[in-house]
C-alpha cells in the first residue's frame, strides 16, 4: 500500500463528521453533515434515512464530494477532498455489519425498514497537510 494511501485510510477510518455534496433534482449542489468510516478498501460508509433527500439526488446521479479530516480549526490537521460515487445498500448483511449503539438515537435498530448505508467508492482523493499549498493525489486504478 502507498505511503498516501495510508495517510489517507488514518483519517477516514475513524468515525468523523464529514460534509457530502450532492446535485439536487434541478442541478443544483448540496451539502450536508455525515457521520462517516472507511474500510481498508476505502469504500466510505454512512447510515441514512432510506426517504432521504440525498437517496433520490444519488440515484439521479451517484457522482459525490465529501470534505473530512479537520475536527477542531484551532488545530489545523490534514484534511480530504474525495471525489466518489455512491450507492444505497439496503441489504441486511450491509446494514448488521455497519451498525453501532451510536445508530440507537435514529434508528430501531439493524432491522429498522428506514435504515440503510450510504457506500461511497472514492476514485479521487486530495490531501492536503496545513502550510502546503499543493495536494497529495490519489487515484483509483
Amino acid at each position: 500500500m502507498s505511503d498516501l494511501k495510508e495517510q489517507i485510510l488514518k483519517i477516514l477510518q475513524q468515525p468523523q463528521l464529514a460534509a457530502l455534496a450532492t446535485t439536487t433534482q434541478d442541478g443544483k449542489p448540496w451539502v450536508r453533515y455525515v457521520m462517516v468510516v472507511a474500510a481498508q478498501d476505502m469504500t466510505i460508509r454512512c447510515a441514512t434515512f432510506v426517504s432521504a433527500r440525498k437517496v433520490k439526488q444519488i440515484q439521479k446521479n451517484p457522482e459525490v464530494h465529501l470534505t473530512c479530516g479537520v475536527t477542531d480549526p484551532r488545530n489545523m490537521a490534514p484534511y480530504l477532498q474525495i471525489q466518489g460515487r455512491a450507492t444505497l445498500n439496503t441489504s441486511k448483511e450491509a446494514r448488521h455489519a455497519f451498525w453501532s449503539d451510536m445508530l440507537k438515537a435514529l434508528f430501531s435498530g439493524p432491522d429498522d425498514p428506514n435504515y440503510a448505508v450510504l457506500e461511497i467508492r472514492p476514485y479521487c482523493v486530495e490531501y492536503q497537510s496545513p502550510g502546503v499549498h499543493k495536494p497529495e493525489v490519489w487515484k483509483a486504478r
